[in-house]
């Protein structure tokens, strides 16, 4: 390595904007180039779909690992990357892990199975590339089986980092399925992937990597105890001198309310004039009286449990008859769509649910309302509560995961602070920071205050970046040393 920079290869099963189920493909696709502007020579490996087909058309083969080809195209970033070519596991119309109908594909664990072996492969002795990482950085269930395989059984192999983005998504697969993958001998069991009786790929890969990582501080605790741990609370608990937090950056040329081409006003911290020109667009797009003095509040993703759509359905009747205004914009759970549908029948002008989603909608809604939603039970990190801050539009969030991390939140009677938070996951305690908000909204020089200090903040990838590339070179350097020392020097 001496001469050159660090060869870091980062495994995952999507990355913008070749294809996308959610935030991993983001930070797949945003952190990269970042260290990459910091002196490492990074290159990402993804499985070959057909969808990506249809945006780089064959691509180049470099190499033929256990059947498949390896080819090589360029990310628009810049980003070298290896797409592992198996048609008969990846050459098929769908999403990534479901059928167009919404099903799981019945063979992912062979899937994910054969590209997360092919990946270790090329992070080891047997690789047919040139190019050799030093470091494997596996990214959540579909990577797990990757420091599983560089720990047991293949020659040379690079250390090993796995990141959870989401410790509920774990990739839990039938027994039989250890003899099928042929994994080598003893792996499945409770020191290794064994989990309940089942082969879990994530359990695979936060037993045997050199260091975990996830995606905020604060997530980080949460999931080493049992109600956000998934059952896998007590291993991550015994693992915690290799757990770090590091928490997400966003794309702040692409959320810039400055430059944004997507919403009808651009405006900064200096004039916020265009701000209140985007509230009155959202109010007409949806279809509520338009009033610049009704405070509005937006969401924009998934209307699950999880985010707390439920809490907000719950107190959505006395937020309309205390003047405020509501805009949601996402798709999720049948029964709390429908909740939500019928807030917005009992209180036409106030309230509006678009069920769907639109890229161009949601910048508008960030620019737009006055107060964005976050009141989900658990959130790994989250990237709305960044968004907003950058748009002058305080989030007001539960106090949990990523939000706590990146919230400052304004206590009562205070004008300090980027946006509000609450502590439970109850109706009265949304209902209570609600109040909160709308009394410090009320007091228009404190509001100004509160939205330029949001929009002060820097929440670009650079300091993400540093943390990851001070952690990549002592694990390569010096793997003895614990990753919480690593990243706390």
């Amino acid at each position: 390595m001496a001469g050159r920079p660090l060869r870091v290869l980062f495994v995952a099963s999507e990355c913008a904007p070749w294809v996308k189920t959610g935030g991993l493909a983001d930070v797949v696709a945003a952190l990269p180039p970042s260290l990459a502007a910091l002196g490492l020579d990074v290159r990402v490996c993804l499985p070959f779909y057909r969808s990506i087909r249809r945006e780089v058309g064959e691509a180049p083969a470099c190499a033929t690992v256990l059947g498949a080809l390896v080819r090589e195209a360029t990310l628009p970033s810049g980003i070298a990357t290896y797409l592992i070519d198996a048609p008969w596991l990846f050459g098929r119309d769908g999403g990534p892990y479901q059928d167009s109908e919404g099903r799981d594909w019945p063979d992912n664990a062979q899937r994910f199975g054969l590209f997360a072996r092919i990946a270790a492969t090329l992070a080891s002795d047997e690789t047919p590339l040139l190019w050799r990482p030093d470091l494997f950085h596996g990214h959540d269930w579909q990577a797990g089986l990757g420091p599983l395989w560089l720990k047991n059984g293949l020659p040379g192999p690079a250390p090993s980092i796995m990141t959870i983005h989401n410790l509920a998504f774990q990739g839990l697969f039938a027994p039989e399925t250890v003899e099928a993958l042929r994994l080598p001998p003893g792996v499945y069991g409770v020191e290794g992937a064994e989990f309940y009786g089942r082969l879990s790929f994530l359990k695979a890969g936060l037993h045997y990597a050199d260091a975990l990582t996830t995606v905020s501080p604060t997530y980080a605790r949460e999931i080493q105890d049992e109600a956000q741990g998934c059952g896998l609370h007590g291993l991550l608990a015994r693992r915690r001198d290799h757990l770090v937090g590091i928490v997400n950056g966003i794309d702040d040329r692409v959320w810039d309310p400055a430059t944004d081409p997507l919403i009808p006003a651009r405006y900064d911290r200096d004039s916020l004039t265009g701000k209140r020109v985007n509230k009155e667009a959202v109010q007409r797009r949806f279809d509520l009286t338009i009033d610049p003095t009704r405070p509005l509040f937006g969401m924009v993703g998934r209307l699950t449990w999880q985010k707390g759509i439920d809490l907000v359905a719950e107190v959505g009747d006395r937020l309309a008859g205390m003047g405020a205004q509501l805009v949601v914009l996402g798709t999720g759970e049948r029964p709390l769509e429908d909740a939500l549908r019928a807030l917005a029948g009992r209180h036409r002008g106030a309230i509006a649910v678009r069920v769907g989603f639109d890229e161009g909608l949601a910048h508008e809604i960030e620019a737009g309302a006055d107060i964005f939603l976050m009141p989900s039970r658990f959130e790994p990190c989250g990237l709305n509560q960044m968004y907003s801050q950058r748009y002058g539009t305080p989030p007001l969030a539960r106090a949990t995961g990523g939000l706590a991390d990146t919230i400052r939140g304004v206590d009562a009677g205070s004008c300090e602070g980027s946006g509000f938070l609450f502590a439970e996951a109850t109706g009265a305690a949304l209902w209570e920071a609600l109040v909160r908000a709308l009394a410090s909204y009320r007091d228009r020089t404190c509001w100004t205050r509160i939205m330029r200090a949001g929009m002060e903040r820097d929440f670009s990838w650079a300091a993400s970046a540093r943390r990851y590339g001070a952690l990549y070179e002592t694990l390569v350097a010096h793997p003895e040393i614990s990753p919480r020392m690593r990243a706390h020097p």
